[in-house]
Order: C-alpha cells, then sequence, then structure tokens
C-alpha cells in the first residue's frame, strides 16, 4: 500500500509537469508561426531572430513527437489511476480482508500483486525530483488520512454531531 502511495503521488506530479509540456509544444509554435507572419515583427526584429522563430516554430513538434509526449500523458495518466487503485485494494485488504478468511485474504493478495506485477511492467522511470517531491508531500501528511478516523471515533462517541444531510 505504502509502495503504491508514493508511485501514485510521485506520478501524478510528474503527469502535471508533462501535461504543461504538451500544451507548450502545442501553443508555443503557434505563437511563433503567428509572430513570424506579422509584417510589424519583421520590422522591429533582426531577419535572422525571425528566421529562427520559424525554425523554433517547425522543429519543437518533430522534438514532441521523437519524445512521444503525447504517448507519455495516457501512459502517466494510466499507470497513476492503477497505483492509486491498487493502494486502495491493498488497504482494503490489510483493514477488512484480514477479518476474514485467511485464503480468501491470500487469493486477494496474490491478485493484487499479479495486478501490481502488471502494472510495474510499464517500466516508468520518472525524474528524481518527482519522487523526492512525492516523499515530502506524503512525510508533510498530505494524505494522512488518520483525521478522518478520529472524527469518525468522535462523532461514534457522540463527542461531536453529524453535519446536517450527513448522518
Amino acid at each position: 500500500m505504502e509502495s503504491c502511495l508514493y508511485v501514485s503521488t510521485m506520478i501524478y506530479d510528474w503527469l502535471k509537469a508533462v501535461r504543461w509540456q504538451h500544451k507548450a509544444v502545442i501553443i508555443v509554435p503557434l505563437v511563433l508561426t503567428a509572430l513570424v507572419g506579422f509584417s510589424y515583427v519583421k520590422d522591429l526584429v533582426p531577419a535572422w531572430a525571425v528566421a529562427l522563430m520559424g525554425f523554433v516554430a517547425t522543429l519543437i513538434p518533430t522534438i514532441a513527437k521523437a519524445v512521444g509526449i503525447e504517448t507519455h500523458v495516457s501512459l502517466l495518466e494510466n499507470s497513476a489511476a492503477q497505483f492509486k487503485s491498487l493502494q486502495d485494494r491493498f488497504r482494503q485488504l490489510a483493514q477488512i480482508g484480514i477479518l476474514g478468511d485467511c485464503d480468501a485474504a491470500e487469493a486477494k493478495l496474490e491478485d493484487l500483486m499479479n495486478r501490481l506485477d502488471a502494472t510495474r511492467s510499464a517500466s516508468l522511470t520518472p525524474p528524481d525530483r518527482y519522487f523526492v517531491a512525492a516523499q515530502e508531500k506524503i512525510k508533510r501528511g498530505d494524505y494522512d488520512f488518520s483525521v478522518d478516523l478520529e472524527l469518525r471515533k468522535a462523532l461514534e462517541g457522540g463527542n461531536i454531531a453529524p453535519l446536517e444531510g450527513f448522518k
């Protein structure tokens, strides 16, 4: 569960950056091409700079295609969702499944481990800065839901009243 938490957090952070890169790959060439096309830009900027803007505008999509940014977006979306789902399933198995039949829990664990192996087969290698960011978020308590458990206990103990409509 903890491993899936770290990996999903890391991939979601990486996905945010890749989505911005994807937007930049679409928008920057459009802006550069528009600037190159305006005659007043040619009066304000040296000819070599206008030519460079045109060259960069055509180069960016080619590089993005070679790097496969679009593929990364869909792969990261899928992998992040899979790891987050597995995190929840492992948590449920640890908290609920253990109360039932041991053989059934072991079978569920084996199924989850097979799913985890299949999800890991994508062999994603995020830059280290995203793992460090994920560690910091988790250590800071961004994904700690123990407060929910404390509130539930306080509610069940009658120490607090439920919000209207949430009984």
